[in-house]
Formats: C-alpha cells, structure tokens, sequence
C-alpha cells in the first residue's frame, strides 16, 4: 500500500518548509501533529489525517493516550506513535524544569489575574488549575465548555489531568456569563462533589473561583467550602 507524505503535498504547504520558513508558532495544530506523523495512507494524506486525528480525541485530549491507542488509529505506526509520545512527554518534562519561572499562585486574586479575560466570554467555562507542593503551577487545561447558563462538570474530568501531572492540589475556576457573580447551588453542589473526591485521592482542592465581568468571587474566601 503505498502511502501519501509530507514530500506529496505541494512544497509551499508543507508544514516543514513552513515551519522552516517561518517557526513553528505559525503553524496549525494539524500541520505540526503532521510533522510528528510524517505520513499519510492510501486515499488520505498526512495533513488530512492530522486534522482527523485531532477531531476525533481533541487537542487536549491527544496527550493523555497511550501507546497502545495511538498505534490503533489507522495511519499511525510505531514509529510514529513513539514520536507524538516523546514529544508530549519532552515538552512536559522541560516545563517542569522551570521552576524559576514558574507561576505560583496562593491567593484567590493570582487566581483571578491568571483567568480574569474568561469573565468576557458568553460560555461557560470550567478550568482546573493544578498545582505542586510549592503551589506553582504546573498544568492548566479547561475542563469542560457549557452554554450560556450551564456546563456539568464531573469531579472525574478534573483530577484526570492533576493524577497525570502530579498535582499537590486544585484550583478550579469558572465564568458566569450572566454576570451575576454569586454562586448556584450546582456551583456549591459540584465543589462539595470535588473536595471529597480530591481527599480520597489525596489531591487537596484549594478553591473554586467564580469570575463575572471583571469581578471575582471565591467560594473559600466566603467559608462556603
């Protein structure tokens, strides 16, 4: 079976000449998993399968398969697989080698200062902060995007990523685009929900940050957790 490279694509699209031409912050997701992929297969090329790969897991989801689940994609070999691995688990690693330049967040207006631009947006949306043991941050990922007056959010969702990237502790942030600033009781309900779950884990959660225009509130500072 013959197989569709990056060398198939017209020269002034490949994503390597790209890349060379210009850095890699101007490429797509697509074209820089593309790179790492190399390849395409028979009827479908490599920037295709790219963008097909990244709709079907999301992008921030792609870094939490396993090599098993990579090599079962169809159009991902060995070779490439052990590649994406690599390159996620290099780019991890030197990121926690930081430390100096770490963001360290111990107070609800660090908090609010990191994240106050989510206070602009028409959804909802969920973002867990995940922190050491010297509260620096280590990882950020928004959990989860609802409507404009919801957004279910399972305590499962968020200590996914604080299991993977070794958190000490949570932080857990969301918008209300309402603007109203107090909390629901879903709000009170799902921060219960995660703070008993993070003491069977081990994994302490330090707040739960509700931000509206450019105003905050924080459940902790407020005794409601």
């Amino acid at each position: 079976m013959s197989q569709y490279k990056i060398k198939d694509i017209p020269k002034t699209e490949r994503p390597r000449e790209k890349l060379a031409k210009h850095g890699s912050q101007f490429l797509s997701n697509s074209e820089l998993l593309a790179i790492l992929l190399g390849s395409g297969y028979k009827g479908k090329n490599v920037i295709q399968l790219a963008k097909d790969i990244l709709s079907k897991y999301r992008s921030k989801n792609l870094p939490k398969l396993t090599y098993q689940e990579l090599v079962s994609q169809k159009g991902i070999g060995k070779v490439a697989a052990c590649r994406i691995l690599a390159a996620f688990e290099l780019s991890y690693r030197l990121l926690l080698d930081q430390d100096g330049e770490a963001v360290i967040i111990n107070t609800p207006n660090g908090v609010y200062q990191l994240l106050k631009e989510i206070g602009k947006y028409k959804k909802e949306h969920f973002i867990g902060l995940y922190l050491n043991a010297r509260n620096q941050l280590i990882y950020q990922e928004t959990v989860s995007i609802g409507g404009l007056n919801a957004n279910i959010t399972h305590p499962r969702e968020i200590f996914e990523p604080a299991i993977k990237y070794h958190a000490a502790s949570v932080i857990v942030v969301h918008n209300h685009p309402s603007g109203n600033l107090e909390p629901s009781e879903e709000d009170l309900r799902i921060t219960k929900r995660i703070t008993e779950s993070g003491k069977l884990l081990g994994i302490q959660l330090v707040d739960h940050l509700i931000i509206a225009g450019k105003q905050f509130f924080s459940l902790k500072e407020k005794g409601l957790m």
